[in-house]
């Protein structure tokens, strides 16, 4: 048969006319009670309780889980990864018992509803088969799994190939405890590790043609939590057990719904989206084993081994975008110099590291976590501490390698490295400073401050104040040039202060990025580091100083207001990066009225020296003496209201048209209105995508061309109206006038 979709026309190759029934609880309990006997099964009664909820045949997934004399781990399949064996076994499940997890192809984007916290756990000193994520409230879970699925669709669906054939691959899944702060219950689910695309098209295409891919999350998440609350109840019923309940109920109406479209004399289209999407394939995860001699944590055995599993085909075979796959490569990079246990680093030390790199370990724990009260609890010490513990030489060539066996290629630059950690540095702030994090991952593309004095020995010197770090720092003093290196370049980098060149920012204006000679941002920085160069560390020391993950400083290169724009209450504790002036006594450039002067990558790169600036600079202006002048007055006037050059319209008369005069009136207050509202709305989306995260956009980007042919089709009526009121040229009006009367 085939069906329409959006416009287009579906060949569908097979419908099945039955949905499986729901099991009772007897056959539940046998999945429990086969797990809880199978010794290579590590999971919490409760954890096998939801896999048995979600299979639609638990009978037969008991038998897989049962051991047997020959066989005494069942019938699960084994995968063997970097350091651990994962068990799995294959079975159809219900869609609507299964939950998002953490969507990796948007992981780097800033999202709106912050990721919850995720640790694994054990029993018995074992890795378990289940990991926990630790969300805010059961609120901030609804928020999060709304968002994971529309930012999905967002980027892509499935729900062509879905109606066609189904879902064909299977869901890698496992079992997930969720805790909340606020005291609610805790409750476990199955959860998609990979293959949220097909699980998120999938709701899409239940969600029915005509709905959005925000009405397709906000059914899904109605759909799975209905009007549940996360206080207890009067009849003593778990959190878990009233959930179970409203997804049976949803079931049982959709299937309702399903058997009324097969009725008839033909299958309806609505009974297709139902039949394709009620039950999926998926591959439950419930073990995993570490290898003998493996170092890794117990509780980061088993995340770590489906983390493998996923990099293995998102990092090789289908990519996800390049933040994502350098995220993965140089946390597994990490993890794999972690097991391989041949680097003369403690594996204490490793751990600490680990942590800050995955983001588990926030960084007002910084002084706990290194045993030193001295030590900052701030993100950029965090990006300082993960700089210099990544780049030591007993690890950096180490954690090289592994990153080439895993991208597979036979060479990495240190370029390459520092693009690595690019989006694993600017965690912290990646929301604040989310309208030029693109800009920044270019920068570490570009060799970020990995500068050669980075790469060899040093030791951070912790202080609050890195301007008591420039007179050492020119004595000579190693340890405190490389700080503010490290310190001072994250700060450029993540604030758009400093960029990797290209040839149409060579000798702009300042206030457009300009710069007076290309260069890399490492080697910017290694200038600016240098001993001799007093100028270029108090530029660094000041922006080190004055930096905020919380925020874009005023003077951020390609931050612009063209809309109005409201200021707020604090809006006289400006954030801004100044121009260093080392006649002053506080190294701070002032105007002719006393007022700061802002810093721009212009200064920063002229303060990275300064003679070769001079010199481009000098050759730049004897250029452009060669180059005739242009004449003024021949600039074209850009009137963005087109307004006419002939005088006003004509007025029309009265008396008998009063009642169509009326009506124009009541339509230009209504176009007025209308454009007004337009206004509103625009300003709002702006403020929303100004201030929110950048993932799911505020407009979908196929939205674009509607809303921009509307507006253009609104442009010409209203164009194509003023020219028949006032005409485009009244001397050809006059004479076609008297050509009629010829």
């Amino acid at each position: 048969m085939t069906l329409n979709w959006k416009g287009e026309s579906i060949a569908v190759s097979r419908v099945d006319h039955t949905l499986p029934p729901q099991p009772d609880e007897s056959a539940r309990a046998k999945v429990t009670a086969a797990g809880a006997a199978n010794p290579h099964v590590l999971l919490p009664d409760a954890a096998l309780q939801a896999v048995a909820r979600a299979m639609t045949n638990p009978e037969g997934g008991a038998v897989l889980l049962q051991p047997t004399e020959q066989e005494p781990g069942g019938l699960l399949l084994e995968e063997n990864v970097e350091g651990a064996t994962l068990r799995t076994f294959n079975t159809q499940v219900w869609l609507s018992e299964l939950l998002p997890g953490i969507q990796p192809r948007t992981g780097m984007e800033v999202m709106d509803v912050p990721d919850p916290q995720v640790v694994g756990t054990t029993e018995g000193g074992e890795p378990c088969a289940v990991v926990r994520y630790r969300y805010k409230s059961l609120q901030h879970l609804k928020d999060h799994i709304r968002q994971t699925i529309h930012s999905t669709l967002a980027l892509n669906s499935y729900a062509v190939s879905i109606l066609s054939r189904k879902v064909t691959r299977p869901l890698i899944t496992h079992p997930v405890e969720f805790t909340f702060e606020d005291g609610t219950e805790a409750i476990h689910a199955l959860v998609v590790r990979d293959g949220i695309t097909r699980l998120a098209s999938s709701w899409a295409v239940i969600a029915g043609p005509g709905a959005e891919a925000a009405e397709a999350a906000d059914l899904m998440v109605e759909s799975l939590f209905g009007r549940v609350l996360g206080a207890s109840v009067a009849d003593g019923r778990t959190l878990a057990e009233r959930l179970a309940t409203v997804r049976e109920d949803w079931r049982r109406r959709l299937a309702n719904e399903f058997h009324r479209a097969i009725s008839g004399p033909e299958l309806d289209d609505r009974g297709v989206h139902i039949a394709q999407t009620y039950v999926v394939p998926a591959q439950v995860a419930v073990g995993a084993e570490g290898h003998p001699g493996h170092l890794l944590a117990p509780e980061d055995v088993f995340d770590d081994a489906m983390r493998s599993i996923l990099a293995s085909v998102h990092v090789e075979f289908k990519a996800w975008d390049s933040a994502a796959q350098n995220v993965e490569v140089a946390t597994r990079a990490l993890k794999r110099v972690i097991q391989l246990g041949d680097a003369p680093v403690a594996k204490e030390s490793l751990q600490v590291v680990y942590g800050l790199a995955m983001g588990r370990t926030v960084p007002e724990d910084l002084p706990r976590e290194y045993g030193d009260d001295r030590l900052p609890g701030t993100a950029l010490w965090r990006g300082i501490q993960l700089i210099h513990a990544l780049t030591r030489p007993e690890l950096y060539e180490r954690l090289k390698d592994q990153a080439k066996i895993i991208k597979g290629g036979s060479r990495m630059s240190a370029k390459g490295f520092a693009e690595l950690l690019g989006p694993i540095i600017d965690l912290p702030w990646r929301s604040a400073k989310k309208a030029v994090s693109k800009q920044a991952r270019n920068a570490w593309g570009n060799g970020g401050v990995l500068t050669r004095d980075v790469l060899k020995e040093w030791e951070p010197v912790f202080t609050d104040d890195f301007t008591t770090l420039v007179e050492p720092a020119m004595k000579g003093d190693a340890d405190a040039r490389c700080t503010l290196a490290v310190a001072g370049g994250i700060a450029l980098i993540a604030d758009k202060l400093l960029t990797r060149n290209v040839g149409s920012t060579l000798m702009a204006p300042k206030e457009k990025g300009g710069v007076a000679f290309r260069s890399d941002v490492h080697l910017v920085i290694e200038d600016l580091s240098s001993q001799g160069n007093e100028s270029g560390l108090w530029t660094l020391a000041l922006t080190a100083n004055r930096f905020r993950s919380d925020a874009l400083p005023e003077n951020a290169q390609s931050v612009r207001q063209f809309v109005r724009r409201d200021r707020k209450d604090d809006e006289g504790r400006a954030y801004v990066h100044l121009k260093v002036d080392m006649e002053q006594p506080d190294k701070v450039a002032r105007d002719e009225n006393g007022v700061p002067v802002p810093l721009f990558e212009w200064d920063v790169v002229w303060a990275a020296d300064q003679e070769r600036a001079r010199k481009a600079y000098a050759e730049h202006l004897a250029r452009q003496s060669l180059v005739p002048a242009m004449l003024p007055g021949t600039g074209i006037n850009e009137d963005m209201g087109g307004q006419p050059s002939g005088g006003e319209s004509a007025s029309s008369s009265t008396g008998d048209s009063a009642p169509a005069g009326l009506r124009a009136a009541e339509y230009r207050r209504t176009l007025r209105s209308g454009l007004a509202s337009a206004r509103f709305a625009l300003d709002g989306l702006a403020e929303i995508d100004r201030t929110a995260g950048s993932w799911p956009p505020v407009v979908e980007p196929a939205e674009f061309g509607d809303l921009g042919q509307s507006l253009l089709d609104l442009q010409t009526d209203l164009e194509n109206l003023r020219r028949n009121i006032q005409g485009e040229d009244p001397a050809a009006d006059e004479d076609a006038a008297i050509g009629d009367e010829d």
